[in-house]
Order: structure tokens, then C-alpha cells, then sequence
């Protein structure tokens, strides 16, 4: 969950743990709770991201990058699809024949949004903003992590102010959910 180093260093190493969940899924060759298992430990791991970069990468991109809204706003719609899928993987059960369709639309999803990021994004940010900078926004990342929701929530609001105030609770709730069910435990 929390790597160290700079908020660019933080979010790639987030990127490279998803992508090896992903590839582990892969080589899987049946269902069951060991699938259920590693799509819950994905997604934990995408909403967690998800909520930190909406918190603090996004809003800074906004101030500091030119075109920053415009980039943004993609980025914003780009997890707006990802938790969409996200919510539909909850609900389903691993031995469904949606299973398999959902999880390639959702790893497509994932690779084009971090292709994106780390191709356009991040060369962007490390050009307009200093190292104390992108260092202090790794440290916040870190943080918010670290207390953000473990489940997705499409239909909560998106706007940094929003999320700040909402994710904590939601997060707290989702952690209770979590150690009751032992769900994320695998």
C-alpha cells in the first residue's frame, strides 16, 4: 500500500503491484475463492489508488500542469469506468461466465489508464512541479491510502474536497466490513 519516494515513485509502484495481481489472475486456470480472493485484493489495492490520486494528484495536476483540467477530467472519467467494473465484480460470483469477460474489460481498462498516466502524466508533472513538491504529494498519497475505502463507491462524489471529508468514513466502514468477512486477508 505505501511504497516511499515521490508521488510519481508512489502511484508507478502501486501500478506495478496491480499489474502483477492482474498477472497472477491470469495464470489462473479455474475460479472459486482463490479468484474471488485476488479480485478483492485488486480491488482494494484500485480503490485505494483511486481515492488518493482523486485527493491529491488530480488537483494538483489541475494547478500546476498546463491543461490541467482537461487532463484531469479524463483521468476522472477513467475511474469512473474503472470502479463501474469494479462494482460489478463484487456482485458477481467467481465461478459466473461474467466473471472472466468483466475481469479482461477491467485489466483493459487499468493498462490504457496507467499506459496513460505514466506515458503523459507523470513527464507533465515532474516538468511543472519541484522534487520537495512531488515529494510532499507522495507523503499525502501515502496518507490517504492508508485511510482511504477499500470498496468501490461509484456514486460517490469525486471532488478532492468531497473525497477528503467522505473517504475516511467510508474507508473506516469498508476496514470493519473487511475484518469481519476476512475479505483482503488472502
Amino acid at each position: 500500500m505505501g511504497h516511499g519516494g515521490n508521488v510519481i515513485e508512489e502511484l508507478m509502484a502501486d501500478h506495478r503491484e496491480v499489474e502483477g495481481l492482474f498477472a497472477r489472475i491470469r495464470a489462473m486456470t479455474g475460479g472459486g475463492q482463490e479468484l474471488r480472493d485476488f479480485v478483492d485484493e485488486a480491488t482494494i489495492e484500485l480503490v485505494r489508488h483511486s481515492v488518493a490520486e482523486e485527493q491529491y494528484l488530480y488537483p494538483a495536476v489541475r494547478e500546476h500542469v498546463e491543461g490541467g483540467d482537461r487532463i484531469a477530467d479524463k483521468e476522472l472519467r477513467d475511474h469512473g469506468r474503472i470502479e463501474n467494473l469494479l462494482k460489478q465484480l463484487e456482485k458477481t460470483n467467481a465461478d459466473d461466465a461474467e466473471m472472466n469477460p468483466l475481469l479482461q474489460q477491467l485489466m483493459a481498462e487499468v493498462a490504457a489508464h496507467v499506459e496513460d498516466e505514466e506515458d503523459n502524466l507523470f513527464p507533465l508533472l515532474r516538468q511543472a512541479c519541484s522534487s520537495e513538491m512531488l515529494g510532499d504529494l507522495g507523503e499525502k498519497v501515502r496518507r490517504a491510502k492508508a485511510m482511504a475505502p477499500t470498496r468501490p463507491h461509484p456514486a460517490a462524489p469525486d471532488t478532492p474536497t468531497a473525497s477528503k471529508l467522505l473517504a475516511p468514513g467510508a474507508g473506516l466502514v469498508d476496514r470493519a466490513r473487511d475484518f469481519v468477512t476476512g475479505r483482503g486477508k488472502s
